[in-house]
């Protein structure tokens, strides 16, 4: 039986920072920290995992003996040794824990051939959370393997719930490549344009400290006004644009340098890179 999020125990195998993010996330939700227990090999990230409170060990055995629920969170190029070890591991378990992988690019397919150590996989859900995860505000594209019951995917939901704002569950595992050069992504996207707003302002005479406050607080007033209106994001760019008017003068120099194009070969730039990773 699949346990709710407050009573299930849950081994981080990793402990860097998403894993750190969703960890503080699940502690403003009351999860108790004796039922959080993390692997990590490296004593700087395990030491801050201890000095919140949650149990630490450098075996991934031992962390995930008894766990309901696995996060993989570790480097994709060191995914199948931690695959292969936990499936050995498991060999005696009666039952296995769900696994969240937010391992970057590896495939379901992959991820339980490597676990399939004793004849036996477990069920498995990929992941594609965002970096705004660390303040609380992910997004994230979900996909659930084969066998993930719907009480599986209830944990998975308010696990990530606890630092993920939008989470979206795809019904094709190519998608979370998409997502990946959507949200995944994206957040540079904007750190870029933010940067070169506080360029150009700078060139025209602000002062760099200006611009920055202007121009952080602009795309943050914005993302608000995305998030909490009712209205979609063509409606509100029509709100701001008066005729002939200053903003129209910006969006039309926008269109003139091609940036519908821009766009649309950045996010499948990123999104066929991502389908390259995950066949390495």
């Amino acid at each position: 039986m699949t346990p709710s999020l407050q009573d299930a125990k849950i081994c981080f195998i990793g402990g860097g920072n998403m894993a750190a993010a969703i960890i503080g996330g699940l502690l403003s939700k009351d999860i108790s920290k004796q039922n959080i227990f993390v692997s990590e090999p490296w004593d700087v990230n395990r030491e801050k995992m201890a000095a919140i409170g949650v149990r630490t060990t450098i075996s991934n055995e031992e962390a995930s003996g008894d766990a309901d629920l696995v996060i993989l969170a570790v480097k994709p190029q060191v995914t199948k040794v931690v695959c292969e070890e936990l499936g050995a591991a498991w060999a005696k378990r009666e039952s296995l824990p769900l696994v969240i992988s937010i391992s970057a690019g590896i495939t379901l397919a992959s991820l339980a051939a490597w676990f399939t150590q004793n004849g036996r996989a477990p069920h498995i859900v990929r992941v594609m959370p965002n970096t705004p995860a660390l303040v609380g505000e992910g997004a994230s594209g979900v996909y659930a393997g084969e066998g993930v019951t719907e009480a599986e995917r209830s944990l998975t939901s308010a696990l990530l719930g606890s630092v993920s704002k939008a989470t979206e569950w795809v019904d094709k595992e190519e998608l979370l490549d998409v997502v990946t050069g959507l949200s995944g992504s994206g957040p540079a996207y904007f750190f870029a344009f933010v940067e070169h707003l506080i360029a150009s302002a700078t060139s025209l005479g602000l002062s760099e400290e200006q611009a920055t406050r202007l121009a952080k607080q602009t795309c943050y007033g914005a993302g608000k006004m995305l998030v909490e209106s009712s209205d979609e994001p063509a409606q509100l760019r029509k709100n701001v644009t008066s005729p002939n008017g200053t903003t129209y003068a910006a969006l039309v120099s926008f269109e003139n340098a091609g940036l519908k194009d821009i766009v649309d070969g950045a996010v499948k730039a990123a999104t066929v890179r991502a389908e390259e990773l995950g066949k390495n």
